[in-house]
């Protein structure tokens, strides 16, 4: 018997290390429920709502190819090792079959659990699956990972043209085990389910999966350059809660790019290569995770970053958090996250950049914030981008580079559509009060809409001031790297 844990791979298609395990012998699946870690790691409700979704899914998957899938509880990953210790026992086990994951407590458990299986005699075998290439591969001349997006996309096109990532077979019906799926659990405690309107936004399963991936690619991707920074029209792909949960791989996406570009991902359709970087950027983010372990442990990428003197002010980050801050692409942001536990990703950095810098908020206050509540919650990206906007990240915004949200509201939201969806009160307002009720006098107390908390011009010039500051890069490297 042979063993797959599955984790954020929760599909049956191109999943290497279950095609690996069942050409081995007879398979068996398990999926390990940890609360604790899932609160410690500031797991959305609605993220484990979509796993288990998933996971009944893949059950009646596997179940047709006579898989099992087997459910156990461990409250934290410390307990793995003798949880899925005692399973490959009942069992008589022979191998355990992983796709690697990244990030500090993931390389650890799987350390921990690898030479707990190995002392009983069960060998433990990694697989790269959810990145094109293993972290340690794609470095510098000097042998160290990349700080600088441009640098390490260049590289990865060359490897890429070189050997493209090939999708696995999908396992073929094995013999009937004498062994029943456990059944998914529909909720698990510490997490409330969601809005039935917010499940129906993301419906679960392969199927769904690579229907959204079909008709971004023959429909919308070659206007995702020109479309996918207006937060009003169609123009994003909708997969990252797929992606995050390993529901589609991107390797399927990648193929699915080529195949509308005629093979190209360097020429061609604008569209496509634009996507194909957005693919790039979060192989980016995961190998950093790797490189530089510190932003695993909430540190600044950039260590001088670290002294920036940010304002301990509850009461803003309140009205943040709330959608009430009184500017209103910002707050109709904020409510399309809590409705619908996704924002667009221009607004993700409009929203993180005005928390950063016009209010001076730590950036780890919005990175948790942003984890507690996206169903595509991913550490290695969000991290990476809450850092950008921060100012103190990797190929991170300059300081000096503050986006203000009027004008980008007023260049990417133009007519208020988005505003107005999200903000019904302000729906009177035409298209160039509503993006500033406040100046408009008095239609502003009529709205029904709060004065923003912050004066735009007088923030900016604080945040300038902290960021000033710093002592310089070189001098506060060397002892934190």
């Amino acid at each position: 018997m042979h063993l797959i844990w599955l984790r954020t791979d929760l599909r049956l298609h191109d999943n290497t290390a279950l095609t690996a395990a069942s050409q081995r012998g007879p398979v068996a699946a398990v999926y390990l429920i940890t609360p604790q870690q899932w609160l410690a790691h500031d797991d959305a409700p609605c993220k484990v709502d979509f796993w288990l979704r998933n996971l009944q899914h893949l059950s009646q998957a596997l179940g047709a190819l006579n898989i099992p899938l087997l459910i156990r509880r461990a409250a934290t990953w410390d307990q793995a090792p003798a949880v899925l210790g005692q399973l490959c026992r009942e069992l008589s086990v022979e191998s355990v079959h992983v796709n690697e994951e990244y990030g500090i407590h993931e390389s650890r458990r799987d350390a921990a659990v690898a030479k707990a299986l190995e002392a009983d005699g069960v060998s433990f075998h990694r697989y790269l699956d959810q990145l094109f290439f293993q972290p340690g591969s794609v470095l510098t001349k000097t042998g160290t990972y990349f700080q600088v997006f441009s640098q390490f996309r260049k590289v990865c096109y060359a490897r890429l043209h070189s050997a493209l990532p090939r999708r696995v077979a999908t396992p073929k019906a094995q013999a009937a085990l004498a062994l029943t799926s456990d059944p998914v659990p529909q909720q698990v405690d510490g997490f409330e389910t969601p809005s039935e309107t917010l499940r129906a936004l993301w419906p679960a399963g392969e199927d769904e999966a690579r229907r959204r991936l079909d008709v971004f690619a023959a429909q919308q991707i070659s206007y995702y350059k020109d479309e996918r920074d207006f937060p009003a029209k169609p123009g994003t792909s909708q997969l990252s809660a797929y992606l995050a949960a390993g529901v589609v791989s991107p390797r399927q996406c990648l193929h699915a790019a080529l195949q509308r570009n005629q093979g190209e991902f360097e020429s061609g359709d604008i569209g496509t290569i634009t996507w194909v970087n957005e693919l790039l950027w979060r192989e980016f983010y995961k190998h950093i995770l790797v490189g530089y372990p510190r932003v695993s442990r909430h540190r600044a990428f950039r260590p001088e970053t670290e002294a920036v003197a940010w304002r301990d002010a509850p009461n803003d980050l309140a009205a943040w958090q709330q959608a009430r801050t009184g500017l209103p692409i910002i707050d109709a942001a904020m409510r399309q996250l809590l409705e619908t536990g996704w924002m667009h990703n221009r607004l993700r950095m409009v929203v993180a950049m005005f928390l950063t810098k016009n209010l001076l908020i730590d950036w780890r206050e919005g990175e948790r914030f942003f984890m507690r509540h996206l169903i595509d919650g991913d550490l290695a990206a969000n991290n990476g981008g809450w850092q950008w906007s921060a100012s103190t990240g990797t190929d991170s915004a300059p300081y000096f580079r503050i986006f203000s949200p009027l004008s980008q509201s007023q260049k990417f939201d133009r007519d208020g559509v988005f505003i107005k969806h999200w903000l019904p009160q302000l729906a009177t307002l035409n298209k160039n009060d509503v993006h500033n009720p406040q100046a408009a006098g008095g239609l502003f107390g009529a709205a029904d809409y709060p004065r923003s908390i912050v004066d735009l011009k007088h923030s900016r010039e604080r945040a300038l001031a902290a960021f000033r500051s710093l002592p310089s890069r070189q001098a506060v490297g060397a002892e934190h790297e």
